[in-house]
């Protein structure tokens, strides 16, 4: 299997990093999302549009990850089906999602959730801005990543 990114691609502020480093190192490219979004001409990137259905992209994602893919994604339950596919997964600020760490991640995310829904206010100021640093720590995690995985398929 050759390795291939998969990008969870409606609100991933990394798409232009990813081209970037996929390029360098020869890896294909899918970008996921709902409707058109303008990709790079070159034949190791691509872009699948699928229906406006609630999760879609993130089912087509689903049943395309395994043990070659690298899932890029800020999504805790896509993070989880993609772990359970066998693919590697990386949020856009560079936090890996591990089998490891994936249950607490989903368990944050549900209290959260409970707590949003209980308490008006809690959690309505969204996550913190993306920063130079976020940006710099998933570059190193993508190529990481990446490097791994071209390693194993070897």
């Amino acid at each position: 299997m050759t390795p291939r990114i998969l990008v969870d691609a409606d609100a991933c502020p990394v798409k232009d990093e990813i081209y970037k480093v996929a390029l360098r190192l020869e890896v294909p490219v899918v970008i996921v999302a709902n409707s058109y979004i303008r990709i790079p001409e070159h034949p190791l990137i691509s872009r699948k549009i699928v229906s406006d259905g609630f999760d879609a992209a993130d089912d087509w994602i689903a049943e395309e990850a395994n043990a070659a893919s690298l899932v890029i994604t800020s999504d805790i339950p896509l993070a989880d089906r993609a772990l359970k596919a066998g693919a590697k997964v990386l949020a856009p600020n560079g936090k890996a999602f591990t089998p490891d760490s994936i249950g607490g991640a989903l368990a944050t995310r549900a209290i959260m959730a409970d707590l949003r829904v209980g308490v008006a206010g809690i959690g309505a100021g969204g996550p913190a801005p993306f920063s130079k640093a976020d940006r710099s720590r998933f570059l190193s995690a993508l190529d990481t990543a990446l490097m791994s995985l071209k390693r194993a398929q070897n």
